[in-house]
C-alpha cells in the first residue's frame, strides 16, 4: 500500500491537475456569489430605506414567502436541492431583515445610515 495523498491527486498527475482546474472554478464561482451578495444587499440597504423612510416594517412575510416559493422552484429547475436552496435564502433574509431594523432604529433617532 502507498502513502501517496490521494486527496490532492498526488498519486496521479493527472488527477492533481484535475483537481487543480475544478478547485479553480470552484474558486471563481465562490468569488462570484460574493460580488452577486454584495450588490444583493446594496439593494435591500436601499429598501430598508426607502422601508424607513416611509415607516413600513422591516419583515414582508408574503413577499418572503411568495421569494422562498419561487427560489425553491429555480433551485428544482437547477437540479438543486430545494431544502438547501430554502435555508440560504432564509439565511439572507434574516440577515436583510437586521439590515432593516437597523436603518430604521437610525431614521428614528435622526441618524442617517
Amino acid at each position: 500500500m502507498t502513502t501517496s495523498n490521494t486527496a490532492t491527486g498526488d498519486a496521479d498527475p493527472a488527477v492533481g491537475r484535475e483537481l487543480a482546474r475544478l478547485r479553480d472554478s470552484i474558486d471563481n464561482i465562490d468569488a462570484a456569489v460574493v460580488h452577486m451578495l454584495a450588490e444583493r444587499f446594496k439593494c435591500t440597504q436601499q429598501v430598508g430605506r426607502l422601508k424607513a423612510e416611509h415607516q413600513l416594517p422591516p419583515a414582508d412575510p408574503d413577499r418572503e414567502s411568495r421569494q422562498i416559493a419561487r427560489l425553491r422552484a429555480l433551485a428544482e429547475n437547477a437540479k438543486l436541492d430545494p431544502a438547501f436552496a430554502e435555508k440560504f435564502l432564509n439565511f439572507i433574509i434574516a440577515e436583510v431583515i437586521h439590515h432593516h431594523e437597523r436603518i430604521a432604529e437610525d431614521a428614528q433617532g435622526g441618524a442617517t445610515p
